[in-house]
């Protein structure tokens, strides 16, 4: 049986975390250790916006550390992952190189829905459970260093995700001073965050009954919760007899009660005050603590893109519902962007060969079909840009800053004149291998697009074929469609510019 060692690296707010699994076909995926460095990057970054060199000498230091271990244990293969820290730190990339440089480990920097993503399938390796849960009504909360995340399922589909930017670690470092000044620092907590929780309330929950919560972040499910919980489950009375033990210590009680250093202690009320609020405002009875860390969420990951897990779960379709909903939310076309959809996988699995792309492009695709209209819910002008922004301050679960940009440049390309690649770097920074991504898309997109311009959805049924160097499209329709063909013309060079290849239009044979 070929098993393979990997290692899962956070590099995280507060702490720099590994864990080393053993994957297979047969057991899928085994915890076999677990190592913790308490380092509060979030610290330094939040108050000045950089890493000091201290914290990159100390950083150092733990990967070196980590790496000892790793060939301790002949690890095969590892990932190394940067979260908010990396993400809001001027000099992110010096940090970087410097691991890079003096341990050899390469430190990738995850998006926040990236980031989330990860965190949602490290409670998907619990299969059953997490099978059960989002059948109903499901919010899953995920309190971390520099931010928050709430996402809603139903049915098995994901609802909505909303990123927050009020993490315990940030909310700490913001009202340090003032807690040395008050009795009731839980209070100033709570009005530090009403206004946020108050208008996620309101634009998100308005009619909506929550079932069931899972809460995730970090190590607080071993400390707040631990010896709570039966089963991972944890009961509203539950819930507030701890809350209120908790309330009103000081970190150094906390953590002689919990058994945790000061530091972690002092992240605790925070956490908890966020905690108590979700389950006044969800006012669920129980609550799942499944004590997941975001690396079981990156071994879930890489073993489920290299063969060794075969989830229960479709993730993918998790990021086009929430681009459903996003689409849905601007009050785009839901038939139309659906038949643009379509017609665009269609094309996209017909030219494999030719365009080289992959399922993650067509993935891409496909969710740039579903948002191209949302700009007309701000003006019926200019609406390929106030697309292309909207797309850009739209959080999508599991997809990252590239990615999000590559859709939104579809989407913009749709209708305006497309930008070569000077152009578009110099605007968006984007490198060669992506502005080749998008043009391929662009091209797809718009041909699709001409395709149900009148937003008829007069083709019933389309089928692409290539032969050499023309792509023939059989449309089957039962209606006039000239103004599709006389539009579709104007789409045709450059599809022909980009792929080589000639479109032909060909109606079925009505019988």
């Amino acid at each position: 049986m070929s098993i393979t060692t990997f290692a899962a690296i956070d590099v995280g707010s507060y702490e720099v975390g590994m864990k080393i699994f053993e994957l297979s076909k047969k057991y899928s995926l085994k915890e076999i250790d677990t190592v913790r460095y308490r380092l509060e990057l979030g610290k330094d970054v939040y108050e000045s916006g950089r890493f000091s060199t201290r914290m990159l000498n100390e950083l150092c230091m733990v990967m070196k550390n980590f790496k000892d271990i790793m060939d301790g244990y002949r690890v095969d293969d590892y990932r190394a992952y940067g979260t908010s820290p990396f993400r809001e730190a001027k000099n992110a990339c010096i940090a970087i190189e410097r691991v890079k440089q003096s341990t050899g480990i390469e430190i990738s920097v995850l998006s926040n829905s990236e980031q989330r993503f990860l965190g949602y399938k490290s409670i998907a390796a619990m299969e059953n459970d997490f099978q059960k849960m989002i059948r109903k009504s499901t919010a899953i909360v995920d309190v971390g260093g520099g931010s928050m995340q709430v996402s809603l399922f139903d049915k098995d589909a994901l609802v909505t995700t909303q990123n927050i930017k009020l993490g315990n670690l940030r909310i700490r470092e913001r009202l340090q001073d003032l807690e040395k000044e008050t009795i009731h620092y839980e209070r100033l907590v709570e009005e530090f965050i009403h206004n946020e929780l108050l208008t996620f309330q309101k634009l998100y929950l308005v009619n909506r009954e929550v079932k069931h919560v899972i809460f995730l972040g970090d190590f607080f499910t071993d400390t707040i919760f631990h010896g709570e919980s039966q089963e991972k489950t944890i009961t509203r009375e539950q819930f507030n007899r701890l809350y209120r033990r908790i309330i009103g210590r000081s970190p150094e009680d906390i953590a002689m009660h919990m058994g945790v250093p000061v530091e972690y202690a002092s992240l605790i009320v925070p956490t908890a005050v966020v905690y108590k609020n979700f389950v006044d405002i969800f006012q669920t009875e129980a609550m799942w603590v499944p004590g997941t860390l975001l690396g079981d969420g990156i071994a879930y990951d890489y073993g489920e893109a290299h063969g060794f897990i075969n989830s229960k779960h479709n993730f993918e379709n998790d990021i086009v519902v929430a681009a459903e909903n996003i689409a849905s939310r601007y009050s785009a076309s839901r038939r139309h962007t659906q038949a643009v959809a379509k017609i665009a996988v269609k094309i996209f699995d017909s030219i494999k060969k030719i365009h080289g792309l992959g399922n993650r492009e067509r993935l891409l695709l496909r969710i740039a079909a579903l948002l191209h209209e949302c700009g007309k819910y701000i003006s019926m002008c200019d609406i390929a840009d106030n697309s292309f922004h909207i797309i850009m301050s739209t959080e999508i679960i599991g997809l990252s800053h590239e990615e999000r940009q590559i859709i939104a440049s579809v989407v913009r390309y749709n209708t305006q004149e497309f930008g070569y690649f000077r152009e578009i770097s110099q605007e968006t920074g984007i490198d060669r291998d992506s502005y080749q991504v998008i043009a391929k898309l662009t091209a797809i997109h718009r041909v699709a697009n001409a395709l149900d311009r009148s937003h008829y959805q007069k083709i019933k049924d389309l089928r692409p074929l290539l032969k050499e160097d023309k792509l023939i499209l059989t449309l089957d329709s039962d209606r006039d469609i000239g103004l599709e063909k006389g539009l579709l013309r104007e789409k045709v060079d450059f599809f022909e510019e980009i792929f080589g290849i000639r479109i032909r239009l060909r109606r079925k044979k009505q019988i």
